[in-house]
């Protein structure tokens, strides 16, 4: 497939702004061909009026008809194969065994989001049959369903340029539910991004879906992510991303006349609280996979274990500073990301009571790469120290020192929400640490228990949000089934006609979907 770097209005392709955008390979230090156009304001206007056109036509198709869109396009990103493979691994510096896995991971949402959307259940259906003859008052004929909430905007990230991209969660999510789709393209990988949003185009059009399903527009200036935020037919957001951005798109979401909602997925520091019991049992396989989850993927996960409280943690330590300096400095997705994470390191190692060890190796700037570093400090400092606390986007972690239950009871009171938090420890260690779990499951989406938390498994499950700062929306999730909540809305129906109800609320259940009715979940009809 050969690039041509424009933004995709509905089935036009379009050329209005200028070439100003161009992809970068960190790897090589080399700029990527062609130059991709920035999205006009007029443009921007045409992707969001176009969406709220197909809208009308698009929410009134069958389960069906979303389902197999959604199967058309995991087969039309499979197809492309290596080339976009290539593509995916020039502008990001991550290997090409990361991008196949991201690809399988992308096309294996994208079909359990189609086998969502064609059994059909998610929609909740729920019908209470009239009393005609109840005292004082007749009951009417109730009957309440999730239907499509309307156009999204997609934002995509950086870090996952296919799964949390132009084809990935959030998308899938919003198709599911029969709402088309405007996606802004990440600016680090817009040619993987036209790549995708062009298979997705190839299988609206084999579906014979109408025009303005979905569309794709590239911008580097905020100015293009806020006019789309601001379009008056985009009905809710998606996005994934730092903690700044997010937060300015869902500030514009909010000022609107009609505000919406940006379910925004903004990172954390995923603790991991290593108690007693786990150190004495296996301390060294406990050091070894930190490291792992700290550096995979040059710590550019959203789910990065960033915080590390260890009680009598000194040979703990001594063997993770051990790590680090055999740690191999690896490339991270673009300058920017580098320079914010050495500036958020300088950061936190300027405070007082903070000890560094770092890889030994020498990071080469010629192919963007970054220092991996162990911090070190007292719970004293932690908690004297809010900044301690924040996000440093990259592979490093802070290991903080708490040899007591009540040491780590004040940490965990002390921490922002999180996506993750996690513990290490034995029952022994759970029973005389029972407080800390409650605490926090208080401030995180996901508990784990002697694991990591790098590794998100996509599946009806899974809860991939938190508590703000996490997450604008601590309700909801954007990985598994459940993210389709997000682009949905209930209606009630009252004393319809049987011929005018949606097909899921009628007598009989022609849909075959679960259902409650009359206060019993049923399949039946």
């Amino acid at each position: 497939m050969e690039l041509h770097g424009k933004n995709l209005i509905g089935y036009r392709v379009s050329a209005e702004g200028s070439a100003s955008i161009s992809a970068f390979n960190p790897a090589l230090s080399a700029p990527l061909t062609p130059a991709f156009y920035e999205a006009t304001s007029s443009e921007i206007a045409a992707a969001g009026d176009l969406a709220a056109a197909a809208a009308e036509s698009f929410r009134d198709r069958p389960a069906a008809d979303a389902a197999a869109f959604l199967d058309r396009i995991a087969e039309e990103l499979s197809a492309l194969g290596d080339p976009l493979l290539d593509r995916f691994t020039a502008e990001t510096g991550l290997p090409r065994e990361r991008a196949a896995g991201e690809l399988a991971r992308t096309t294996g949402q994208l079909r359990m989001f189609a086998s969502l959307a064609r059994e059909g259940s998610w929609v909740d259906a729920r019908i209470d049959h009239a009393l005609p003859d109840r005292k004082p008052l007749p009951k009417p004929d109730l009957r309440r369903m999730l239907v499509p909430l309307g156009p999204v905007a997609v934002f995509g990230a950086s870090n996952f340029p296919l799964a949390f991209s132009v084809a990935g969660g959030d998308t899938a999510s919003a198709f599911a539910a029969r709402n088309p789709v405007v996606c802004k393209a990440h600016p680090a990988h817009p040619g993987t991004s036209e790549m995708a949003a062009r298979a997705i185009l190839a299988a609206a059009r084999a579906c014979s879906l109408p025009d303005g399903v979905f569309s794709l527009i590239h911008g580097a200036d905020p100015a293009v992510s806020l006019a789309l935020v601001r379009h008056p037919a985009i009905r809710a957001v998606g996005f994934t991303g730092s903690l700044r951005a997010g937060r300015a798109l869902f500030d514009a979401a909010s000022q609107r006349p009609d505000p919406i909602f940006v379910y925004a997925e903004m990172g954390s520091v995923n603790p991991i609280f290593i108690l007693p019991g786990a150190l004495a049992e296996r301390s060294d396989a406990i050091a070894d996979g930190l490291r792992q989850s700290v550096n995979a993927s040059t710590g550019q996960m959203c789910t990065c274990p960033g915080l590390v409280f260890a009680s009598a943690a000194a040979p703990f330590a001594a063997r993770l500073r051990d790590l680090f300096r055999q740690s191999t400095p690896a490339t991270m997705l673009h300058p920017g990301i580098l320079r914010s994470y050495e500036s958020g390191l300088a950061r936190l190692q300027s405070v007082s009571g903070v000890a560094s060890t770092a890889s030994t190796l020498d990071p080469d700037s010629a192919r963007t790469q970054a220092r991996p570093t162990l911090l070190e400090a007292g719970l004293d400092e932690f908690l004297a120290h809010p900044e301690l606390g924040e996000e440093v986007f990259g592979p490093s972690t802070l290991l903080v020192h708490c040899d007591s239950p009540a040491g780590f009871e004040a940490a965990a009171r002390r921490l922002e929400g999180s996506l993750t938090a996690t513990i290490h420890g034995t029952p022994a260690d759970l029973e005389s640490h029972r407080s800390l779990v409650s605490l926090l499951a208080a401030r995180a989406g996901r508990i784990l228990f002697n694991g990591f938390p790098t590794g998100v498994e996509v599946c009806p499950s899974m809860n991939h949000g938190g508590p703000y700062p996490a997450t604008t929306d601590s309700k909801f999730t954007s990985v598994g089934t459940a993210a389709i909540l997000r682009f949905a809305r209930p209606v009630c129906f009252q004393n319809f006609p049987q011929s005018a109800l949606p097909v899921e609320l009628r007598d009989g259940n022609p849909a075959q979907i679960w259902r409650t009715v009359d206060g019993r979940f049923t399949h039946e009809e």
